[in-house]
């Protein structure tokens, strides 16, 4: 064979291309098997646990607790019983039944003894209050004496006075501990207030100018100096005349009497009776009217200078003393009715119980 010819010229130079593909050919195979590599041995690996997790986190801690190992709650092996829930707080009897408690000591006023135990907030009305259970018992304030004890069940409520619910008065000047509980009969349209005995607790005027009423809140032997009995009844209760009298005035001082009337008694003891705050008076009764005992006069109202209805009940003598109808009338106790006696029982437990036991000295 002949021999190649020599080629003129310049020799052609061999390119390069070839080789580079080849090797980043060769690389880039050898890159995707690592990264193929690594994403099997990610896709076996089991995601780590929340328990290991909390294992390996750092353990916060507070002052003075450098170095602590504590175990976080989480961390507990698995078969561990589960804490105990919390035992709810027991109720409170008082609480539940929208009822307060005072416990009280008298060594000097009263009202500053009621404001100490029950606060400045319902203290002052608590303690008027209370004075109109306590002057069935004593006279206030005149019999009440140092060491003397008051165990109080009382109710607060909004825009009104407190509503007393039970008593117990240890007195040193009769040397006895009077008790009293505030209970409604059923079919009664009044709840009052009873002793133990079942008779209520206060006294009832005979030719009463009322029938029936709420309470007394008033008295002339209460201490404020009061000059009549204050009943404490609805608008529109019947007034009766409580002797056979005529009609002098009616009207008088209305800013403050409000509707009124004064009857004089005819014959007997001369006496003269003022009715005050009454509703608006018949247009037929005339001064010089004749009433006979029991005979309606009127209906109770809250006229004139008065806070809440009721009926003042007032008596004078001809020469204008004012006189106690507590002394001028004859006067009675009603009792409970036999079939009320057990109702009234389990009420007076159960306030007994919300009490509890008497303050020290009583």
């Amino acid at each position: 064979m002949r021999p190649p010819l020599p080629t003129l010229g310049p020799q052609p130079k061999k390119s390069p291309v070839g080789p580079v593909m080849v090797v980043s050919l060769l690389l880039g195979l050898s890159a995707g098997g690592v990264w193929w590599w690594k994403q099997r041995l990610v896709s076996e690996t089991p995601p780590a646990t929340a328990e290991q997790n909390a294992a390996t986190a750092p353990v916060a801690q507070g002052p003075g607790e450098a170095g602590s190992t504590a175990t976080p709650p989480s961390a507990a092996p698995s078969g561990a019983p589960a804490a105990a829930p919390t035992a709810a707080a027991p109720v409170d009897p008082l609480s539940a039944a929208g009822l307060s408690r005072a416990f009280i000591r008298i060594d000097g006023p009263m009202e500053t003894a009621v404001t100490a135990a029950a606060g400045p907030s319902v203290g002052p009305a608590l303690a008027q209050v209370v004075t109109r259970t306590l002057v069935w018992w004593v006279d206030v304030p005149g019999d009440l004496r140092r060491g003397d004890s008051l165990d109080v069940l009382y109710e607060v409520r909004p825009n009104e006075e407190p509503l007393v619910h039970a008593v117990r008065f240890t007195s040193n000047k009769t040397g006895q501990t009077h008790r009293t509980y505030r209970f409604q009969p059923e079919g009664d349209k009044n709840p009052r207030y009873y002793l133990p005995s079942g008779e209520e607790l206060e006294l009832r005027l005979e030719n009463s100018p009322l029938e029936d009423y709420e309470q007394v809140t008033s008295l002339l032997r209460d201490g404020r100096r009061h000059k009549g009995v204050d009943f404490k009844t609805p608008v529109g209760t019947p007034v009766k005349a409580p002797f056979t009298g005529i009609v002098r005035r009616k009207n008088w001082s209305f800013r403050f009497n409000g509707n009124c009337v004064e009857l004089e008694e005819v014959g007997g003891k001369h006496r003269r009776a003022l009715f005050l705050h009454m509703d608006e008076l018949p247009r037929s009764l005339k001064v010089g009217d004749r009433f006979n005992v029991g005979a309606v006069l009127g209906r109770s109202g809250n006229s004139g200078r008065s806070f809440a209805p009721h009926l003042h009940y007032q008596l004078e003598a001809t020469n204008e003393r004012v006189l106690d109808p507590y002394e001028s009338h004859r006067t009675y106790r009603r009792s409970l009715a036999a079939s009320h006696r057990a109702a009234f029982e389990a009420e007076v437990r159960r306030q007994d119980g919300l009490l509890g036991t008497p303050v020290a000295g009583g």
